[in-house]
């Protein structure tokens, strides 16, 4: 069996998707349930962005002991400068430096000739050297490069010092086969190729970044790169949960091992999805709803004399359970507390004490409380405002078939005072919306509204997803409560907090793909 690392970019390829937008809270959050999902390595970011993004970088890191982290760099001094003060504090600190090697990206981009190139990537490596023990080293559009070039520069890279080689399929163009065919290349024509780590990273435009990514480790690879649930830039990446359960379950054809704890899968796919709003398609294979759901009479029979006719993934191996309630309204402080641990968050006694009292007050309005309640009620407290942005004081919303929908709302505004506006719409939630732009008094444009419930019954939380322009800031926005409208409103006022924080920190200055 050979091993094979699993590299995280969620939260910074993931992040890149269009309209998602987290915060350092949920960042570490996630960082601290991919550190519990067994990721070798986690992309925390890519600190040369933004002074926000840094200090991301850096908290995670310092948090982080169990998985290395690691930051994106151009082939910049300042890019790699800014990457160790983030990474230096951390317990496996490496980089991720990266430079584009195809002929058009050379040409157009870039602007280099071939020895030029060569020559940035090989003076940033030596630069790193100085002071990371590991450095990853990536090709930029590697599978539309030349063959015979991208060896010559893979193995100036590794005289430089790279200890890992990242071969990325940029915009997801490459075929399982001819991707297999570059790391046998590499191999058999790279003289010193034994002294790296070489890496697979694919994107999913063509809807082949799994397949390629098992080919790559078919073909050598010993490191796989991708994100929780395949999120990513344009068609996303290689679903990390998907290639991870594949080695498994296929062991006897892949002959590959993985430090994933596959039990977290399905917690670590929610958690994603939750925060970044990008909901996980029914059928989507592994942490998809239906992807344990039998609809057939005949593959109904057959799962009940035999689970292994037509279930080759029990659904316990990724963390899917029947039922999961936990806690009512007669739990204790201690229960509450313990039930958190075992979901994986660790919180400050204040913050323990707050979720406590919520807890309570929805125990006695929702009869059965499950781990996603639990989850959301978390999620709930960090939604909540940091200093220098809107909060919900009360909502009210009139509405019948034969009147006009009419919104009050009131709000605690940057600075600490109360707004009080109301509106009118043509439904309650335009009526609500129409009343917090008024509350906010500038320009706001709903790109997208998504709803759904956190669970089953008629007592479930709703869950709302926004997509708002603020000038020319796009963001999401979240809201989770037992009423639908209350939900909306906190989803809009998130998404515009989002929104002013991005424009005082302007996060997403720079972003790079691979």
């Amino acid at each position: 069996m050979k091993k094979v690392n699993f590299f995280d970019t969620t939260l910074r390829d993931g992040e890149q998707s269009a309209g998602v937008n987290l915060t350092q809270k949920e960042k570490l959050e996630i960082a601290k349930q991919l550190e519990r999902l067994g990721m070798d390595v986690i992309e925390a970011g890519f600190p040369a962005s933004s002074k926000g993004d840094l200090k991301s970088v850096q908290e995670i890191a310092r948090t982080v002991r169990s998985s290395s982290v690691t930051g994106l760099a151009r082939s910049v001094q300042s890019d790699i400068d800014a990457a160790w003060e983030a990474l230096k504090d951390g317990a496996h600190p490496r980089l991720h430096v990266f430079i584009a090697t195809s002929p058009i990206h050379r040409q157009y981009k870039l602007k280099m000739t071939e020895d030029e190139v060569i020559e940035h990537a090989v003076r940033s490596v030596q630069y790193a050297s100085k002071y990371f023990p590991t450095i990853q080293w990536s090709a930029e559009d590697a599978c539309r490069t030349e063959l015979p070039y991208l060896a010559k520069i893979v193995e100036k890279v590794i005289d430089a010092g790279a200890n890992v080689i990242n071969i990325p399929d940029t915009v997801g163009y490459i075929t399982p086969q001819e991707y297999g065919k570059i790391f046998e290349y590499l191999k058999n024509n790279v003289p010193n190729i034994d002294r790296v780590i070489l890496s697979a990273h694919c994107h999913d435009d063509l809807g082949m970044a799994v397949v390629n990514s098992l080919s790559a480790i078919e073909h050598g690879a010993g490191q796989v790169e991708g994100t929780i649930n395949g999120i990513g830039e344009r068609a996303g990446n290689a679903a990390l949960e998907e290639v991870a359960v594949a080695l498994h379950i296929r062991k006897d054809h892949f002959q590959a091992e993985t430090n994933i704890q596959f039990q977290e899968i399905k917690r670590t796919s929610d958690l994603v999805s939750k925060l970044t709003g990008m909901i996980v398609p029914p059928n989507k294979a592994v942490v998809g709803k239906n992807a344990f759901a039998h609809e057939s009479g005949i593959h109904q029979d057959g799962v009940l004399k035999e689970k292994t006719t037509y279930e080759i993934i029990s659904p316990e191996l990724v963390g899917v359970t029947t039922n999961n309630l936990v806690l009512g309204k007669h739990s204790g402080r201690h229960a509450f507390r313990v039930k958190l641990q075992e979901l994986g968050f660790q919180l400050e006694e204040s913050v323990m004490n707050q979720l406590f009292h919520s807890f309570k007050q929805l125990s006695e309005r929702k009869k059965e409380l499950t781990e996603e309640d639990l989850v959301a009620l978390v999620l709930e407290e960090q939604l909540k405002g940091d200093e220098g942005t809107y909060e919900l004081v009360s909502l009210q919303v009139n509405y019948g078939t034969e009147g006009v929908p009419t919104a009050t709302v009131t709000l605690n505004d940057q600075v600490g005072q109360i707004i009080q506006e109301a509106a009118t719409g043509n439904g309650s939630v335009e009526a609500i919306y129409n009343t917090l732009e008024r509350c906010m008094k500038q320009s706001i444009t709903l790109l997208d509204y998504r709803i759904q419930s956190n669970s089953s019954g008629r007592d479930a939380l709703a869950q709302v997803y926004v997509k708002v322009r603020v000038d020319d800031v796009e963001t999401g926005g979240r809201g989770i409560a037992q009423d639908v409208l209350e939900a909306s409103a906190k989803a809009y006022i998130n998404a515009v907090n989002r929104a002013i924080l991005m424009n005082h920190t302007k996060s997403k200055k720079v972003q790079p793909t691979l």
